[in-house]
């Protein structure tokens, strides 16, 4: 199954989106520029939340593909957040010792 991102649009100032299916190393070809274009139509200062509460499937290839959107949102001028991390997700940014990289700044 591959990642598919649901725009949900604004709330508050912020735009956020849904993060439906796997995220893995099969999805991240595709997952990765999906999650850019959304930053990417963001005007700097812009803010910007993925739900991860609908990931089905993660491993440390998904979880590169987050911090990755992380690194794109800082040089953008963006903020960037996720919520509703899945427990095996989050786990694995903290054995990674990258769980700050995960953080809004």
């Amino acid at each position: 199954m591959s990642l598919s991102i649901v725009d949900l649009g604004f709330e508050s100032g912020v735009a956020r989106h849904a993060l439906r299916g796997d995220l893995t190393i099969d999805a991240a070809a595709s997952a990765f520029p999906a999650g850019l274009a959304r930053l990417t139509a963001l005007t700097p200062g812009g803010r910007c939340d993925f739900d991860c509460s609908g990931i089905d499937a993660s491993d440390s290839t998904g979880l590169a593909v987050l911090i990755e959107w992380q690194a794109e949102a800082q040089r953008r001028g963006l903020s960037l957040g996720y919520s509703n991390l899945p427990v095996s997700l989050a786990r694995l940014a903290r054995l990674s010792e990258v769980e700050t990289l995960l953080i809004r700044a």
